[in-house]
């Protein structure tokens, strides 16, 4: 049995992921670079109506991933054929969920905006961008069950061409639909809700057609059994703590732009290319954790817990490489990077600060990511939410206390991510050493 994994196979498994993973963080991307030449109050918008957004989406992205746990640690076992049951549970909860939260969401989105967001014309465009967006969720969960069958099998590299053709529909989409180009009707920020709902629907088109077409029959998917309250009690029970871990997260993420609002629409202006910017440092950091996560669940199955340190070390230092050299190169080229969102020198001006604060942000985030899938990875998923709980809370307690209390800069801010990514490095990689997880029956 081998008893160690090289760089080179962490790395064949990580970077379709890395790729794939561009998909859904570039929608985001390249709606603020179109909605940066509208304006700063459609930019506000779409940052606010995104990332309500996400945290909807974090939702099907937490249950998909204890499911991706479970196939994992079922391949490790060489139950191969238990995997079918887990990915048809998995599409079948998330389809519900997704109905269910579309329902709840399009009630409660005027009045949600309204409430919350000080300005009233930043508040209006956020409610047009997010009542469309909404109907991209159950196309995304089903990206996301797919994704976990593919990752937790380690079958990775369809990721790649899956986030090509779903970046590329954005991209052509957005510019026709916001401006009125290729014959479109100009919508605005309203056709960059609407673009990225069409390409989320051609991803997971495609996810399914080519599984549709894989030679699945070892893993029995697609048999549709008998529903199995069994199976969907401990996926469940893996999945709801990082559920409400990945949805907090996200809604933290909201409340600290919520937060920054407060300080103005330049400010959430400049914050909106941030996030944007600091996505594209933190996408490799994703594909390694997800990774991760599959690595440490095998792992485990294969009954070689005793080298999970070793590896999620291991991995920590390739991505820590990946990420500085990108950090480089941002604040090499931030000037230029900015100006690919907006032409206005004040939001240049008071952007390019803030990006020497997230290039070592990611640094850190590098090393908390891992460790902290490493934990997830282990089955203990209740442990991963109370560490996410913690930092969480001092992670917006000093972001409105820098922000609203202090009054420091925007740059002062954004230091939360610093000390968030140090917490959760410190107390994951702490919880591993313990081995009090070797145990964890998943």
């Amino acid at each position: 049995m081998k008893l160690d994994i090289s760089y080179k196979e962490i790395w064949m498994v990580a970077y379709p992921i890395i790729l794939g993973s561009v998909a859904q963080n570039i929608l985001n991307i390249t709606d603020t670079a179109f909605l940066g030449r509208v304006g700063e109050i459609a930019l506000g918008g779409g940052v606010l109506g995104g990332l309500l957004y996400q945290v909807l989406l974090m939702l099907g992205w937490g249950m998909a991933l204890g499911g991706q746990i479970i196939i994992a640690r079922r391949v490790g076992e060489g139950t191969n054929d238990a995997v079918g049951r887990v990915v048809e549970h998995l599409l079948f909860t998330l389809g519900v969920l997704a109905m269910v939260v579309i329902a709840i969401a399009g009630l409660v989105n005027p009045a949600f905006f309204s409430m919350a967001v000080k300005s009233s014309a930043v508040s209006y465009a956020a409610q047009s961008f997010f009542g469309i967006r909404l109907f991209g969720l159950p196309f995304a969960f089903i990206t996301y069950s797919f994704n976990a069958f593919l990752i937790g099998i380690t079958r990775t590299r369809v990721l790649t061409l899956t986030s090509f053709i779903t970046v590329l529909t954005n991209i052509v989409l957005d510019y026709g639909l916001i401006f009125g180009n290729f014959g479109f009707p100009e919508m605005g920020i309203r056709g960059a809700a609407l673009a990225s709902v069409i390409a989320e629907v051609l991803g997971a088109l495609f996810l399914l057609l080519y599984i549709g077409n894989m030679n699945v029959s070892k893993y029995k998917l697609f048999h549709f059994e008998k529903f199995s309250k069994k199976l969907l009690v401990s996926l469940l029970s893996i999945s709801w703590p990082l559920m409400l871990q990945f949805f907090l997260s996200i809604f933290v993420w909201f409340v600290f732009f919520l937060i920054i609002e407060k300080m103005g629409e330049i400010s959430l202006a400049v914050s909106n290319i941030v996030r944007s910017i600091y996505i594209i440092l933190m996408i490799p950091i994703w594909g390694f954790a997800s990774a991760t996560n599959t690595f440490v669940s095998q792992y485990i199955g294969k009954g070689m817990s005793g080298m999970v340190v070793m590896l999620v070390k291991k991995v920590i230092r390739i991505t820590m490489v990946a990420v500085v050299v990108l950090s480089v190169l941002m604040l090499i080229f931030s000037e230029d990077v900015v100006k690919v969102y907006t032409n206005d020198e004040r939001i240049v001006n008071a952007t390019l600060p803030v990006i020497r604060v997230i290039a070592v942000a990611a640094i850190t985030m590098a090393s908390a990511y891992i460790s902290f899938n490493g934990v997830s990875g282990t089955g203990s998923t209740k442990i991963s939410f109370a560490v996410e709980a913690f930092t969480l809370t001092i992670y917006l307690g000093w972001a409105y206390f820098a922000a609203l209390v202090l009054g420091k800069s925007l740059s002062w801010v954004w230091t939360s991510e610093i000390l968030y990514g140090i917490l959760v490095t410190a107390i994951s990689l702490i919880y591993l050493k313990t081995g009090r997880w070797k145990n964890r029956l998943v």
